[in-house]
């Protein structure tokens, strides 16, 4: 190889080192410009960008409630009321009634779910009686509340701009069966 070749070799390759570590450093600028202006990855679209958002203060969502209760579990729940019309970014209170319908002590615990799955980022639970255990004597009746909201981010969107409606279902479990069996191994027949 000639001097020629090696030097034009030479300088080949430092415009690529250099090419390649001036991209590395424009990458995150450049990144972060393309998120923010797509909405990508999850950062949050500026409101001010977006020509047709709405005001979101008197926007209203409905939101329906759906109780169920698994095998095992000699309760009713339901919900007291089945629908609330709801604004965005309002604080609402909604309640759950349960009744242990068999002549035993029993503790249950419910779990929850939001549909449609796309909107779940935007109903958030203050408080709610999902995930702890509930222990209801023979007959005994109690009312649950759950308190939450919709973010208004919810109307700004373009993922969920067309919901109208969202359900909150909770499904309650027997724990009781669950203590009674702790620790104790079960045993499969082979044949």
């Amino acid at each position: 190889m000639n001097n020629k070749n090696r030097k034009y070799t030479a300088i080949a390759v430092v415009a690529i080192i250099f090419g390649m570590i001036s991209l590395c450093y424009a990458a995150v600028p450049l990144y972060d410009l393309f998120c923010r202006t797509t909405g990508f990855g999850g950062t949050p679209v500026d409101a001010n960008q977006i020509s047709d958002t709405k005001n979101t203060e008197n926007l209203t969502i409905n939101v329906l409630f759906n109780s169920d209760v698994a095998r095992g579990l000699n309760w009713d729940f339901i919900p007291t009321q089945r629908k609330q019309v709801v604004k965005l970014g309002e604080n609402n209170l909604a309640f759950y009634k349960a009744k242990n319908s068999s002549r035993d002590e029993i503790t249950g615990v419910a779990t929850f779910n939001v549909t449609p799955p796309k909107v779940g980022k935007y109903f958030t639970k203050i408080d709610c009686f999902c995930f702890e255990e509930q222990t209801l004597n023979s007959g005994e009746e109690v009312e649950m509340p759950v308190n939450f909201y919709i973010d208004p981010e919810i109307a700004i969107d373009p993922n969920t701009k067309d919901v109208k409606s969202i359900t909150l279902s909770y499904t309650f479990f027997n724990s009781s069966e669950e203590k009674q069996h702790k620790g104790k191994i079960k045993k499969n027949s082979i044949e």
